[in-house]
């Protein structure tokens, strides 16, 4: 099969590698993207979007990362269900391998994501998929829960960022800490300890979710939780906190497994850009979305980082006279 080569290949199709592609498409730089193990990124796995502009009422996770993709289809990007495995970035062009075949290309836009960290204990996961009250980003989901009773796992200061902000629309936050200290800085931990809605679950972590079959208004029967199994770590006792949603605060794992050794990294491990841009270290290779980004991770966010990505790699190739 013969190496196919291109003036843009975009790694990840979530809203970064997404708009990243419209721009680059309307640029006549025929861009090739790649949807890798989860097309549509972590949007897919959620249920209803109500912070993306343009939605009055809201939209559904998927069906918003569908709209993108029928729109850079729309502009002629061309999509491979294709996984990347391998990147070469020391040569030029750069080289793309994928579970299908061999790519190079003049640059490449880097939007691979990053993807939550679990529990381990499978329902995390699955509850989060199906709405039924397990979410990673309090930001997203926090409007669902207003005058209802929750919980946060995590005890540093993105766990209690998250639970202050909570405190705007639940009647009670749990926070959950499997020690008697918090990691967290000391002006988060005395923001958090003077909030009269956070209750501190000191030497505990969640063993199993509980949850009840409940009935939506369209008459669809669904699993939600109910209440979380802790285990005490000190003396490994049992006990049952009810509660309506959990919110997971023990970080992000940024996808930048590909690039290790090739590309820099922050000291939180996501890949580095240069201030005000999503330059890399290597001319000719950009970064977006939350592969780049612990600080905000929106989906609005990772967008206009893919619309800075494509513009600086549309300029660069100009450059480069890559575009002639």
């Amino acid at each position: 099969m013969p190496i196919s080569h291109h003036k843009v290949i975009i790694i990840g199709t979530g809203p970064a590698g997404y708009t990243a592609a419209v721009y680059t498409s309307r640029a006549n730089l025929f861009p090739v993207i790649f949807e890798g193990a989860q097309p549509g990124g972590q949007l897919t796995m959620t249920t209803e979007v109500e912070n993306f502009p343009g939605f009055k009422d809201g939209v559904i996770g998927p069906e918003l990362m569908d709209e993108m993709r029928h729109q850079v289809l729309r502009f002629g990007t061309v999509i491979k269900s294709e996984t990347v495995v391998q990147v070469d970035l020391q040569q030029r062009p750069f080289r793309i391998a994928t579970d299908q075949g061999e790519y190079t290309s003049d640059s490449v836009i880097i939007a691979t994501g990053a993807s939550a960290k679990w529990m381990g204990i499978g329902k995390d996961e699955a509850l989060s998929r199906s709405g039924g009250g397990v979410s990673a980003c309090a930001t997203c989901d926090g409007f669902f829960f207003r005058g209802k009773e929750i919980a946060v796992v995590g005890g540093g200061d993105t766990a209690l960022e998250e639970a202050v902000y909570l405190t705007k629309f639940a009647s009670k936050v749990n926070l959950i800490h499997r020690r008697d200290k918090l990691r967290a800085s000391k002006a988060m931990q005395e923001r958090a300890t003077r909030n009269e809605k956070i209750a501190f679950c000191w030497n505990k972590v969640v063993e199993d979710i509980l949850t009840a079959t409940v009935e939506t208004p369209m008459g669809d029967k669904v699993e939600k939780i109910r209440a979380l199994r802790l285990q005490d770590t000190v003396d490994g006792n049992f006990s049952e906190l009810p509660v309506d949603g959990l919110f997971l605060a023990i970080g992000h794992k940024p996808n930048t497994d590909l690039f290790q050794g090739q590309l820099a990294l922050d000291e939180k491990g996501y890949l580095a850009v240069e201030k005000g841009s999503s330059r890399t270290g290597i001319p000719g290779v950009f970064a977006c979305g939350d592969v780049q980004d612990h600080v905000y991770r929106q989906a609005i966010t990772a967008a206009g980082s893919g619309c800075m990505a494509a513009i600086d790699a549309e300029r660069w190739l100009g450059e480069q006279g890559f575009t002639e």
